[in-house]
């Protein structure tokens, strides 16, 4: 029997859980690869971004972040950037609030993801009580009971329950893998920031050196690098 004469007799309910299987894939997919280009080395970042900005080298040090993708890079970029200008009364407030705008963009997603674990099974369910009834219905209405006049209901419920849960099934370990990986990302992220918090405004401002090089930066986004067809919310600053 080929997927294509099962999906006809499944009847209607088969349609929404289409939807819900190619909606699922596509987010899996897309997330997957944005998941991807937001990792980075963030020991090896961190511990150049000391380096430069000990040597009073900001400027490579904002290039670097500047060239380099994902949260991390982001929020270090917003504290040198911050610190190079003199703006340092509310940096903990914007590193902070750039932050919440990265994870926020990490997590988008998921809501989709957890939505189709919990509605295609319900689906399922769904046809699989309309084949129930269908079944029943032919019972009354030949007055006997006979495998002929069941098999057509018993089968519909039956179709319409395993697609809801082959559906279900992949997209929440897809969903519990994703929470894993962002999990991971966001002790990165508190890491910059406290990298960020130590190196700008407990080891160098205390000694009242401000270790800036010459020239500014051209200017400076909030948040990093999104997918195509997203755009930052927090708008960009010239210096």
């Amino acid at each position: 029997m080929t997927l294509l004469q099962l999906f006809r007799d499944g009847g209607i309910f088969m349609w929404p859980l289409l939807a819900c299987s190619v909606l699922g894939l596509a987010v899996i997919l897309v997330k997957f690869v944005t998941l991807q280009m937001a990792k980075v080395r963030t020991d090896q970042l961190l511990d150049r971004v000391r380096t430069l900005v000990r040597a009073g080298r900001v400027e490579d040090a904002i290039e670097l972040c500047a060239n380099t993708r994902g949260p991390v890079a982001s929020i270090v970029l917003t504290g040198l950037y911050l610190y190079q200008e003199g703006e340092t009364d509310h940096a903990d407030q914007t590193v902070t609030h750039v932050g919440r705008i990265e994870m926020a963009f990490l997590e988008k997603g998921l809501v989709v993801l957890a939505t189709i674990a919990n509605v295609a099974p319900l689906i399922g369910f769904l046809g699989t009580v309309a084949g129930m009834i269908l079944a029943f219905g032919a019972i009354e209405m030949a007055g006997e009971v006979e495998a002929t006049l069941v098999a057509g209901g018993i089968k519909v419920a039956l179709i319409t329950t395993a697609s809801g849960l082959v559906i279900a099934i992949p997209v929440n370990i897809a969903h519990n893998y994703f929470i894993s990986q962002i999990d991971g990302l966001i002790i990165d992220m508190r890491q910059g920031v406290q990298t960020i918090h130590d190196l700008l405004w407990t080891e160098i401002r205390p000694t009242g050196e401000r270790p800036i090089a010459s020239g500014k930066a051209a200017g400076f986004p909030f948040s990093s690098t999104h997918t195509e067809g997203e755009s930052d919310t927090t708008p960009k600053q010239n210096p």
